[in-house]
Formats: structure tokens, C-alpha cells, sequence
């Protein structure tokens, strides 16, 4: 029998063994390898997959996730953020000009896969504080809904473009060394009507289009649905978290994933 060490105790594997395999609930099953953009509130990664326990970090972040990011923005225009930051800026962004307000794409001059969403969050703030000086108000609060939603606006579409530039990268990339051209997009971001189009649009414009599996948004955030369909998988090849012969780890590391797996 095949052992494949615990996830539940190390969360970026949690999260994407559940994350990765979600389009399977409500979908044909998806066929090994693919690539998969995981983005959440806690994630924000490119991966290889080759099977069940078998991932490679393709891109990571280097400081926050892109729905952090979206929750911090929330919370500065003043949104309400019981439900999430990344749906009440998705709703106020589509009063707004995704141009209207100048920021920077994150990582410009880094030709790798990896993500940073320290910066933008930074450079909305400093452009909201620069709009209430010249509208001579005291507070984001205090400014009009045209340029909450026009600050909104701006801040998703850097942040997608930022996604879709990295993403772009690693899709030739994995297309080139293993011929991979499907794409899994999963997380609670992966909820986002505007994420999900634009990268339907980078796959399909593509020389070669690929294809692209999202679950419906319901299950987007769903992790309970998501946690069991990987525990179901994870029995059906046989994984074990049977304590026997495995090697213990205070934080298990995510790259030891694959390379631990003992062969039967």
C-alpha cells in the first residue's frame, strides 16, 4: 500500500490537496497532469500536478495573497467584509474605471512565476489618500461611491493583470517541459466573475488554446465539500496516514510532499 504523508497538519497542502480536486465535485474528472492556480485568503500559488499527493510549487507568493489583498482594500474604502473583502470589491468595481487610477503591476522586473501583493496594497492606499487630499476630504470614508468604485476598479484589474502575466509564464513553461495544457483554477478568488473570464481569455487565446476547469462559486469556498472529496481520492489510491514507518515533522515541509511517498 502507498503512504502519503498527512496534509491536515501543514496548511498550504491541506488547502490545495482540497483545492486543486474541487472541479471533480460538480465536473468530469480531471486528468493528471495539470497546472492549477490556487488563490485564496490564505494562498496564492502555481502548481504542477501530477497525482494525488504529487505537486511542485511552479510560483508562490513572496509576502501576501491576492485575497488578502482584496480584503485589505475592502476595508480601507469602508466595505463590508462579513461575507468576504473579495465580493464587496468585485461588487463596487463594477461602478468603476479599472483605469481610472494609476498603480504599479507588481514584480515587473522579475521574469519568474512568483507573486507579491505587499506593494499594490500599499500603492491603493497611498493613491486613495492622494484622491481625498484633492478632493479635499478627510477620509476614504468621506469620499463619493464614483471614486470608491473607480479606487476598487483599479486595484482588481492590476491584481488580475499581475495573475495573468505570471500565470501566462508558467503555462509555457509546464507546456514546453511536459506538454501539460489544462488549467485548474481554485480557491475562494476563483469565485471572482472577472478573474474567471480574463483567464478563459488567456486560454483560449493562446497558439496552442488550453483548457480551463473552475468549480461553480459556490464551491469555491466551500472547504468541507472540497476536504472530503480529497479524503475520498486519497483512499482510493491507497493513502495512509497510518504512523508506521513515517518520519515525523513539527511543520512538514511542502516539498518533501512527493518525495516522501513510500512506494508499495
Amino acid at each position: 500500500m502507498s503512504r502519503i504523508p498527512s496534509f491536515e497538519n501543514y496548511p498550504d497542502q491541506g488547502a490545495l490537496q482540497s483545492s486543486v480536486r474541487a472541479n471533480d465535485i460538480s465536473a468530469r474528472a480531471m486528468d493528471f497532469p495539470f497546472l492549477a492556480l490556487l488563490v485564496s485568503g490564505g494562498h496564492c500559488q502555481i502548481l504542477k500536478c501530477l497525482g494525488i499527493g504529487k505537486y511542485s510549487i511552479v510560483g508562490g507568493t513572496l509576502d501576501d495573497s491576492l485575497g488578502e489583498a482584496f480584503d485589505k482594500t475592502a476595508r480601507l474604502l469602508g466595505l463590508p467584509v462579513g461575507g468576504g473583502g473579495g465580493p464587496a470589491v468585485e461588487a463596487l468595481a463594477k461602478d468603476g474605471d479599472p483605469k481610472s487610477v494609476k498603480l504599479p503591476i507588481p514584480l515587473q522586473k522579475r521574469k519568474d512565476c512568483d507573486f507579491s501583493y505587499a506593494g499594490l496594497k500599499t500603492a491603493v492606499r497611498l493613491a486613495a489618500e492622494k484622491i481625498c487630499v484633492e478632493r479635499g476630504v478627510k477620509s476614504v470614508d468621506e469620499l463619493p461611491h464614483e471614486e470608491k468604485a473607480n479606487i476598487a476598479a483599479s486595484f482588481q484589474h492590476t491584481a488580475f493583470r499581475h495573475v495573468e502575466i505570471r500565470l501566462g509564464r508558467a503555462m509555457d513553461q509546464v507546456q514546453k517541459e511536459d506538454g501539460i495544457k489544462t488549467l485548474a483554477v481554485v480557491g475562494g478568488v476563483a469565485a471572482n466573475k472577472e478573474l474567471r473570464s480574463r483567464l478563459e481569455k488567456l486560454c483560449s487565446d493562446r497558439s496552442e488554446p488550453w483548457e480551463m476547469f473552475v468549480p461553480p462559486p459556490r464551491l469555491c469556498t466551500d472547504q468541507g465539500s472540497m476536504s472530503a472529496w480529497a479524503a475520498i481520492e486519497r483512499l482510493l489510491v491507497g493513502s495512509s496516514d497510518v504512523a508506521e514507518d513515517q518520519e515525523v515533522y513539527a511543520r512538514y515541509p511542502f516539498s518533501f510532499a512527493a518525495s516522501n511517498i513510500n512506494e508499495p
